[in-house]
């Protein structure tokens, strides 16, 4: 598990501070939108069905969050199911997550090991969800895309397969936190071709590894979240069409998560909209 950097303090945030926003959009060529996102805080939650207690006495049903979690999904395009693929990954990582509530209620050093194994799992089952669903319709070439966002206080854990991606904006400085799963990466990585040549590859959104898909292979890593911090999660849709330097500029202009991703998925669609586009926006308001 790779380690990103970061800092905090005393600050916890609460429910009110954290600003969070998701859009997709068809695009103007493609016949379906095959991508997917989630938004959603985690909560410790009691259900009393039947006590002596006095109301006075028990927990309010619902909780201040425990935590956050920002999905980006994007089904395979040009094959069948791709848009299946999303959504029953998607829905199979939420149904997951509501059981880790359960056994992962704050940040414990001690158990970090164990809360991101359960975070690996929960991926794991997206993928055999999908690939079970595929069986059952005898559509062997559904598959998608999924960058996970966890946000624990102070931690953040990213899980990624495929070729959406995560940003962090900290400091002014744009970092791109997933690797492309791709067969232009996987050369760039081997020295065979330069990062601009991989641009202009006909394998630049050709995945090896996918939700789905015949190998799975997950990039994991964690770091401490800084208040300042600004993420973003997107298809490639949105990078198709943006390049990171105005994704920065993006960033660094627009003050709350709902603008910032207007913003992009406008410009997107401004130039083109060739495929779906799809990004969710997060970050810490100011005090």
């Amino acid at each position: 598990m790779t380690e990103i950097t970061g800092t905090h303090g005393a600050f916890r945030p609460t429910d009110n501070d954290v600003d969070a926003f998701g859009l997709s959009h068809r695009g103007h060529v493609r016949a379906e939108n095959e991508d997917g996102y989630l938004v959603a805080s985690l909560h410790q939650v009691l259900r009393v069905h039947q006590t002596s207690l006095p109301d006075a006495l028990l927990p309010k049903r619902t909780s201040e969050h425990r935590g956050w979690v920002f999905l980006v999904a994007d089904g395979v395009g040009g094959r069948p199911g791709g848009k299946q693929a999303s959504r029953t990954a998607l829905a199979a990582v939420a149904r997951y997550l509501t059981h880790m509530v359960e056994l992962h209620t704050t940040y414990d050093p001690n158990r970090e090991p164990e809360f991101v194994e359960e975070l690996r799992r929960s991926v794991a089952q997206g993928h055999a969800e999908v690939l079970a669903a595929a069986a059952v319709e005898a559509d062997d070439g559904a598959a998608t895309t999924l960058t996970m966002v966890t946000v624990v206080w102070p931690r953040a854990y990213l899980l990624h397969v495929g070729d959406s991606r995560c940003y962090r904006l900290r400091g002014g400085e744009l970092q791109r936190l997933t690797i492309d799963q791709t067969l232009a990466q996987a050369m760039v990585d081997a020295g065979a071709i330069s990062p601009e040549q991989a641009e202009k590859s006909g394998l630049r959104h050709v995945l090896w590894s996918a939700i789905g898909g015949r190998e799975l292979s997950m990039q994991v890593a964690s770091g401490r979240v800084d208040p300042a911090d600004v993420m973003l999660l997107c298809s490639d849709g949105l990078t198709k069409h943006v390049a990171d330097q105005e994704i920065r500029a993006a960033m660094l202009r627009f003050g709350t998560a709902e603008s910032l991703g207007r913003h992009l998925v406008d410009l997107a669609l401004e130039r083109g909209g060739s495929d779906n586009v799809t990004v969710v926006a997060a970050r810490i308001r100011p005090r």
